[in-house]
């Protein structure tokens, strides 16, 4: 396919069948520092926003119907490339046109050369190609719009600049911009926040935690106050050796870009990723290689060799994400080699798993099979029996396989096979999910001291997220899920339909994906919470999950972010058709009760207006709840009365539950990872749970100095 070259001012129309598309800004490499972000704008017919939510950035990834996505950064063979995704099928009808922006943060436009807007098809092929002429001294440039016209879209090249950054283009369009001074810690409430003991929330140093490379950590028990039951929080992942401390909210990755007094565009600092320069081409028409290519990918066949392929290599390659992976199957710390496609004899046969991993630890060896399967590959009983026999007669370790399938929880696995083949080999399951997150979780929060090897992971998470990678998320409730729904709805599910447990299985799944991409969203293990006997006991895991599906219409879970306030309530409410979303956090625990409620209406003061807070009291199962809008400036309405002790606050957003099955607009699954994901950056993440002053001296209870001695004699005889 040739794409359509435009000029300044020119058009073409998209291909009908190009509903989704993928928007690129690409530039070569800068002889200076300049650092080009992509945004998005989604406009009515007036040329302007509806609200601060259709400004997407990196701020602020994803439009609140989700149907545009910044996707970040990538490199080309000469330089650099910012992209988005547009879902131009699930756009409201009230947007008529997308306009694709772009900013830096220091230097010009004008430094840079190369400067070019793409859209292309789900397959990467170029739809539409404009290269930008004329750029100087501007800070932010409209490249093009994507533009409604009859039933059909049309890309427009604009090149319109803008010397005000990032923040004025936005002004332009109609978004209310925070200054950038509201970022800045007030001193002066941070000294009346000290003056009042009552409600004084401080930060909390823990002391360093470390935990050994062979160590893994899979449940650990907590006391559930008020009820019969233990808890216990499932943990994907190993813990790593770091020091934890209670970070600032505003530096959490995923803080909110809206505040109270609108969009915040100050970009938070982040490690950059520099790919090699490369300066011994023969030509200027020398084409760089680059390092996981997707080009050619036919079969199923050819995409899950080449999965493995960059996989293992990146394994060797950067050993801190090497690492990662081999802790979640129980392998020691060490050097790995891996090798692919290894023929083993069985039989009259030969067996050829997709890979073997091999770690060295001193005299100890520890090996793996490997079995690989992307796209909609579904593993095999009879295939993953064959490789636990041969793992058993070389006397390997283990036998591990890789998958879009995502198991109900860690240590499961999506493939029942006989138990008497598991006496010497163990059997491991990885998603691609889990795998995606891991390279994230490396990049972006552990971090990597080698730029080279930063580079490579960079380019392995690129590939993963390509579509032709055969890698994807879960995101298909299933087939059982329109009947079970619809069941549901008309009262008429009964707890002996067969289709029930297939479908609170999924939501397991959803719900394990939804922990591991908060891990790698926030840089810490996010974990699902059950009761123990439900943590260790798949099958009364699912029966429970039927039970309140069948009496109540409800899927509900619980997440726990390491020092939020408060854990994560989800019920998704099969029955009124919301996603319910809810903490409950414990109140100050001295002075009154007007002080208390205080203390978190201070502390939601950028959270949602339709936010319900509910107050409960001690003593008394009396209780109040109000919208966060109608207390703003009246908090009393919260107080049973002035001598109430309040005990806590729970703080619950319902949003509208998607019903659809698979997709984007109207699907089930998207809708409760935004509902979730929002909840937690607009109004938990702000909070700091409140902690109790040091016990205070007695006023003039402190001894005097001693008098200083200069006598060595005499200051013996005192001594």
């Amino acid at each position: 396919m040739v794409a359509d070259e435009l000029a300044k001012g020119q058009n073409a129309p998209l291909p009908p069948e190009a509903l989704r598309v993928r928007v690129v800004v690409t530039w070569d490499q800068a002889a200076e520092d300049v650092d080009v972000d992509v945004s998005a704008l989604l406009l009515g017919d007036d040329g302007r926003v509806r609200s601060d939510e259709d400004f997407v950035f990196y701020n602020q990834p994803t439009s609140s119907d989700g149907a545009v996505q910044y996707l970040g950064r990538g490199t080309t063979e000469t330089g650099n490339q910012e992209s988005l995704a547009v879902d131009l099928e699930s756009l409201p009808q009230d947007v008529a046109t997308v306009a694709v922006t772009a900013s830096v943060g220091t230097g010009t436009f004008g430094a840079l050369d190369g400067l070019r807007l793409l859209v292309l098809d789900p397959a990467g092929s170029p739809l539409v190609s404009y290269a930008v002429d004329g750029a100087a001294e501007e800070t932010a440039l409209l490249f093009g719009e994507i533009y409604r016209r009859g039933d059909g879209w049309k890309v427009r090249a604009v090149g319109q600049g803008w010397s005000s950054g990032l923040a004025g283009l936005a002004q332009d369009f109609g978004v209310t911009v925070a200054d950038d001074s509201d970022d800045e810690p007030d001193v002066t409430a941070e000294r009346e926040e000290t003056a009042q003991p009552e409600v004084t929330a401080t930060e909390v140093l823990q002391e360093p935690t470390e935990i050994q490379d062979d160590e893994l950590v899979d449940v650990v028990e907590l006391e559930n106050e008020g009820a019969d039951d233990t808890l216990a929080v499932v943990i994907d992942l190993p813990r790593p050796k770091v020091t934890l401390m209670e970070q600032p909210a505003a530096a959490a990755p995923s803080a909110p870009a809206q505040s109270a007094k609108g969009v915040r565009t100050r970009k938070g600092s982040a490690a950059k990723v520099t790919p090699p320069v490369l300066r011994l081409a023969g030509d200027e028409s020398w084409t760089a290689a680059r390092l996981f290519s997707i080009a050619g990918v036919g079969n199923a066949d050819e995409q899950e060799k080449r999965a493995t392929s960059a996989l293992m290599a990146t394994m060797m390659g950067v050993r801190p994400f090497g690492r990662g992976i081999a802790a979640r199957v129980g392998a020691p710390a060490g050097t790995i080699e891996t090798y692919l496609e290894v023929p083993f004899p069985q039989g009259e046969g030969v067996v050829i798993p997709d890979a073997v991993i091999r770690i060295a630890r001193g005299s100890r060896m520890w090996t793996a099979l490997l079995e690989t399967k992307t796209g909609s590959g579904q593993l095999g009983r009879e295939q993953v029996e064959n490789y636990l026999d041969v793992a058993r007669h070389q006397g390997y370790n283990a036998v591990i396989t890789l998958s879009n399938e995502i198991a109900p929880a860690a240590g499961e696995h999506p493939v029942t096979v006989d138990r008497r083949k598991l006496a010497k080999v163990a059997l491991f399951h990885l998603s691609w999910a889990e795998v995606l997150h891991e390279a994230q979780m490396v990049l972006a929060h552990r971090g990597l001291d080698d730029q080279m090897q930063a580079w490579v992971l960079h380019e392995f998470v690129r590939y993963l997220q390509h579509p032709r990678s055969g890698v994807a998320g879960f995101d298909d409730m299933g087939q059982s899920w329109v009947p079970v729904r619809e069941s549901v709805a008309a009262g008429t599910l009964r707890a002996g339909d067969r289709k029930v447990p297939a479908v609170v299985d999924a939501w397991i799944r959803l719900v394990r994906q939804l922990s591991l991409r908060l891990t790698a969203e926030l840089g810490v293990n996010v974990a699902h919470v059950l009761p123990r006997k439900l943590a260790t006991d798949p099958v009364s895991r699912t029966r429970a999950g039927v039970e309140a599906l069948v009496e109540k219409g409800c899927l509900t879970a619980t997440l726990k972010v390491p020092g939020a306030a408060g854990p994560i309530h989800v019920v998704a409410d099969l029955r009124t058709g919301q996603v319910r979303v809810s903490s409950k956090v414990a109140a100050p625990q001295e002075g009154t009760g007007q002080r208390r409620i205080t203390w978190i209406l201070r502390q939601l003061k950028g959270a949602p207006d339709d936010v319900l807070i509910d107050v409960a009291f001690t003593g008394t199962s009396e209780s109040t709840c109000e919208r966060l809008r109608d207390v703003r400036d009246k908090p009393a309405a919260l107080l049973a009365s002035s001598k109430s002790e309040v005990a806590s606050f729970t703080l619950t957003r319902t949003l509208p539950l998607g019903t659809k099955r698979s997709g984007v607009r109207g699907a089930f699954i998207p809708s409760v990872v935004h509902a979730v994901e929002g909840f937690y950056a607009d109004v938990l993440q702000p909070l700091r749970p409140w902690v109790a002053r040091a016990p205070q001296m007695p006023d003039g209870a402190v001894a005097a100095e001693p008098e200083a001695v200069s006598d060595p004699v005499e200051a013996d005889a005192v001594g």
